[in-house]
C-alpha cells in the first residue's frame, strides 16, 4: 500500500488492494465490492440451506437403506483424525483447528486455492495456473480449465434445478398437509411452480450489487434459527412412549433394504446422497470474490476473515469461526437423527409418502399438530428460497467468467456486465433459462428428474479434485509457482492428508452416484447422472476457441504491472488504512 492510499478510508483502501490482486492476475475489476463480512458468511452459510436440503433429500436414505442409512451417511462427514502436535516446550498436544480442518476436507482443500486465485471465475481460473507451461501451450493444458470449467458450470446449474425443484415440491407438501392430504399435485403444477420461481429468482438476481449484499446479510439467522427451533420442538413435543428404542437407532434393525436388488452394504451407502448434496458448491463465495471486500479472506469457503490458521505470519481465526461450518455438519447430522428417532409409526408413514417433503411436512404435523408444522415450515421453505438466490448468483458469475475468458462459443456475449446494475444481467438470464431444462425431466420420469441430485454431487466435486490434483502433482515443478493466500495449511503431513483424502473421498462417492438406485435396471428406474457428466467431460475436447484464461486488461496495463512484478496476493494494511 502507498502513501496516497494510507490516508484514504479504510473501505477504499481495501477496496484498491482487492483491484490490484484481480488486476495481478489480469482482470479488470468489472463489479462493485459491496459485500461486507456478514454478509459473505451468510451467502456462504445460506448455500447449505441446511433444514431445507435435510427435508429435500430425507426420503433418498430412508426409503433405500433405512434410517441407520440417514443417520451414518451424515456420520461419515464427521469422521476426524486426532492430529497430535509439538508444542514449544515439547510436550505433545491436541491442535482444535487442525481437527477442524479435517472435518472439512473439501472445503479446506478448495479455500487454500481459491484464496491464492480470488477471482469469479473460482477453480476454473485456478486450475489452468496448476499446469507446467509447456502443457498451457497445448490440448492437455487447455484441457483442464476447459474441463473444470464446464463440470463447475453443469454442476452449479443441476444444483440450482433441484433445489428450486425442490422449493416447489415443498410449497405443494405444505398445501397438501393444509388440506388432510385431500389435493393432488400433478406433473404440471410442480414443474409449472418450479419454472415460475426460477423466473422470479432471476428477476431479484438482476437487482444491483449492494441491494443483493442487504438481503443476503439476513438469510443466515433464518438458516440457523430455523433448524434449531425444528430440532427442540420435535424433542419437545414427541412423549417418551413414542420414541423408538436404542436398538432401531443406532443399531442393525435400522438398516431397510429396499432397492429391489441390491445388498445392504450398497443400499446402506446410497445415503450418502443426502449428505453429499447437502455439504457441496464450497466455492460458491468464490464466484462473488469480485463483490466480496477482502476477496482473498472472505472469498474462501470458511466464511469469516481472518482466514489463516497455519500461516505463521497471520494471525489464527477464533475459536467461533474455527467451529462455524463443522458445526452446521454436526446440526445436520443431529436434525437427521432426531426427525427419524423420534416419531411414531415411521415405517407406515415412510411407507404412505413416498416424496421427501410431504414426508417430512406429515412427520412435522404428526408431532407438532398441523399449525406449528406449518408456521415452521414456512421458515423451511424461505432457507430453500435463499439457497436458490445465492446459488444463481454464483452460478451467474461462473458463466459470465467462462465466457469473459471465451470458454463458451458466445464470442464474449454474456461475459458483459450491466453498466445500469454493474451486474452480469446476460449471464443471469442465461443460467435461469438453462435451469429450466433438468426440470423437465419430471415429465418423462420422477427417477430421472431425481438424478439431478447426483449430478449436481458428482459433477461439482468431480470439478474440485481436479485442480487439488494438479496442485500436489506440480507443486515443485518450476514453471509452476503457486504462491498461498491467506489461507494455506502448508506443504507438511496436514495438507497432503486434507488433500488426499479429499480426492479418494470423491473419487468413491462418485462412483455410488453413478449407480441406479433401484433395481432391476429399466428405462425409468436407470441413474442418467453419469452418462450426462461424462458425456461433458468427452464434450469438452472441442475446444480449439479456447485458449485459456485471457487477459482483459490493456496491454499498457500488462506492461505496468509484469514491471511492478504484481504477481501476488497484496495483504490489506487495515492499520494504515484506518489511520
Amino acid at each position: 500500500m502507498n502513501a496516497d492510499d494510507s490516508a484514504r478510508p479504510r473501505s477504499i483502501a481495501l477496496d484498491l488492494d482487492d483491484d490490484r490482486n484481480l488486476e495481478a492476475l489480469g482482470y479488470v475489476p468489472s463489479f462493485k465490492r459491496e459485500f461486507s463480512n456478514l454478509a459473505t458468511i451468510s451467502f456462504a452459510f445460506s448455500i447449505m440451506g441446511l433444514c431445507s436440503s435435510v427435508a429435500t433429500t430425507f426420503n433418498t436414505p430412508l426409503t433405500l437403506g433405512g434410517p441407520s442409512s440417514v443417520r451414518d451417511s451424515s456420520l461419515s462427514h464427521l469422521i476426524a483424525l486426532i492430529i497430535i502436535s509439538v508444542d514449544d516446550l515439547g510436550h505433545l498436544v491436541l491442535d482444535p483447528w487442525r481437527v477442524h480442518v479435517l472435518y472439512l476436507r473439501p472445503g479446506a482443500s478448495i479455500a487454500e486455492i481459491v484464496s491464492a486465485f480470488p477471482t469469479c471465475g473460482g477453480l476454473y481460473t485456478a486450475s489452468a495456473q496448476l499446469v507446467p507451461l509447456k502443457y498451457r501451450s497445448v490440448k492437455c493444458g487447455r484441457q483442464v480449465g476447459w474441463t473444470v470449467g464446464w463440470l463447475n458450470i453443469l454442476g452449479q446449474v443441476a444444483g440450482l434445478a433441484s433445489t428450486e425443484f425442490g422449493l416447489s415440491g415443498m410449497i405443494w407438501a405444505a398445501v397438501v398437509v393444509a388440506k388432510d392430504g385431500n389435493y393432488e399435485v400433478t406433473t404440471g403444477k410442480v414443474v409449472g411452480l418450479f419454472i415460475g420461481l426460477l423466473i422470479f429468482h432471476g428477476i431479484l438476481n438482476c437487482l444491483a450489487t449492494r441491494y443483493l449484499a442487504r438481503f443476503t446479510t439476513s438469510f443466515v439467522f433464518v438458516n440457523l434459527g430455523a433448524t434449531i427451533v425444528i430440532i427442540i420442538v420435535l424433542l419437545a413435543t414427541t412423549p417418551r412412549h413414542e420414541m423408538h428404542t436404542g436398538s432401531y437407532v443406532f443399531g442393525s434393525e435400522g438398516i431397510v433394504n429396499q432397492t429391489g436388488g441390491w445388498n445392504d452394504g450398497i443400499a446402506f451407502l446410497f445415503g450418502l446422497l443426502s449428505v453429499q448434496w447437502t455439504m457441496t458448491d464450497y466455492d460458491a463465495t468464490a464466484h462473488i470474490s469480485e463483490e466480496v471486500k477482502r476477496a482473498a479472506y472472505a472469498g474462501t469457503v470458511l466464511p469469516s476473515p481472518p482466514l489463516s490458521p497455519l500461516r505463521a505470519d497471520l494471525p489464527r481465526p477464533s475459536s467461533l469461526q474455527v467451529h462455524l461450518f463443522s458445526s452446521l455438519a454436526i446440526m445436520r447430522r443431529r436434525s437427521n437423527l432426531i426427525v427419524y428417532s423420534y416419531w411414531y409409526r415411521s415405517a407406515r408413514l415412510a411407507a404412505q409418502h413416498r416424496d421427501d417433503h410431504l414426508l417430512w411436512t406429515s412427520i412435522m404435523a404428526l408431532r407438532m399438530g398441523k399449525p406449528a408444522a406449518l408456521f415452521l415450515w414456512t421458515f423451511v421453505c424461505l432457507t430453500a428460497f435463499f439457497v436458490c438466490q445465492t446459488a444463481l448468483q454464483a452460478c451467474s458469475r461462473t458463466v459470465y467468467a467462462f465466457s469473459r475468458d471465451h470458454g463458451l462459443p458466445d464470442r464474449g456475449y454474456f461475459g458483459h456486465v450491466s453498466s445500469w446494475t454493474m451486474t452480469p444481467l446476460r449471464a443471469i438470464w442465461f443460467t435461469t433459462i438453462l435451469s429450466i431444462l433438468p426440470g423437465l425431466l419430471d415429465f418423462a420420469s420422477p427417477v430421472a428428474a431425481n438424478a439431478i441430485f447426483s449430478l449436481t454431487a458428482m459433477a461439482l466435486d468431480l470439478s474440485y479434485i481436479i485442480p487439488i490434483f494438479f496442485r500436489r502433482v506440480f507443486q515443485n515443478h518450476p514453471e509452476v509457482q503457486f504462491k498461498p493466500g491467506p489461507f494455506y495449511m502448508g506443504d507438511g503431513l496436514l495438507g497432503w492428508l486434507v488433500n488426499v483424502n479429499c480426492i479418494l473421498w470423491t473419487l468413491f462417492v462418485t462412483v455410488i452416484f453413478s449407480l441406479p438406485t433401484v433395481l432391476p435396471v429399466a428405462k425409468d428406474t436407470m441413474n442418467y447422472a453419469s452418462a450426462i457428466t461424462g458425456g461433458v467431460v468427452i464434450l469438452s475436447s472441442g475446444h480449439r476457441h479456447y485458449h485459456g484464461p485471457a487477459s482483459n486488461l490493456e496491454k499498457e496495463q500488462r506492461d505496468t504491472l509484469d514491471e511492478s512484478g504484481a504477481d501476488e496476493i497484496v495483504e490489506p494494511d487495515t492499520k494504515k488504512a484506518l489511520s
